[in-house]
């Protein structure tokens, strides 16, 4: 299913990837989760988009949360993808989080847990945050920044514009990994603290 973003998975993974995208077109998208236009696309604009962390993550004992995660992405590829990790899914709208808490008991994902409460009263270190689709780099680095850990970092979907010299805020190293699979995405930023 994934070869060229180098996403080794399982034949169980992928029936769990497909059983998601399901959620998504079944549930998500007439909740309003999922732009109409992006249901003929989503394993590629969503799901495969989300896979292209897989890569750069720790593979075991990592805890990782998924700033505003909405309808569980990039968080719920992840978990799927890597299982080993921890993974917190924060969001603070009550429909969204519902949908999610429905998502991770119907495909078994037992390390993965939902915040459904607002970023600032998540409290809990964690090795990594990811940021798609969430904000600006500066508000999403500084959102990340409360939360990460020593050596922690930040995986941000940065979109085609972005530049890494004027869009992360002072004190940020960014490392940026383009993925030349999805052509039309933007490159992953890595950010961590200097």
């Amino acid at each position: 299913m994934l070869p060229d973003l180098g996403v080794p998975l399982a034949p169980g993974q992928i029936a769990l990837l497909e059983r998601y995208e399901e959620f998504l077109v079944d549930r998500a998208a007439p909740m309003g989760m999922v732009a109409p236009s992006d249901v003929p696309r989503l394993r590629e604009r969503h799901i495969l988009d989300s896979l292209r962390a897989v890569p750069l993550l720790p593979r075991a004992n990592a805890t990782m949360c998924d700033l505003g995660s909405g309808a569980g992405l990039p968080g719920i590829p992840l978990a799927i993808a890597l299982p080993d990790l921890q993974i917190t899914l924060v969001e603070v709208r009550h429909n969204r989080a519902a949908f999610l808490e429905t998502v991770i008991g119907a495909l078994g994902l037992e390390r993965v847990s939902v915040h459904a409460r607002r970023l600032e009263t998540f409290r809990s270190s964690v090795d990594v945050c990811l940021a798609r689709a969430f904000a600006p780099a500066p508000k999403a680095w500084a959102a990340a920044d409360r939360l990460l850990g020593a050596g922690g970092m930040l995986v941000y979907w940065a979109g085609a514009t972005f530049d890494p010299n004027a869009d992360p805020p002072p004190g940020v190293d960014v490392a940026l990994f383009p993925t030349s699979a999805l052509a039309r995405s933007g490159p992953l930023a890595i950010m961590t603290r200097q």
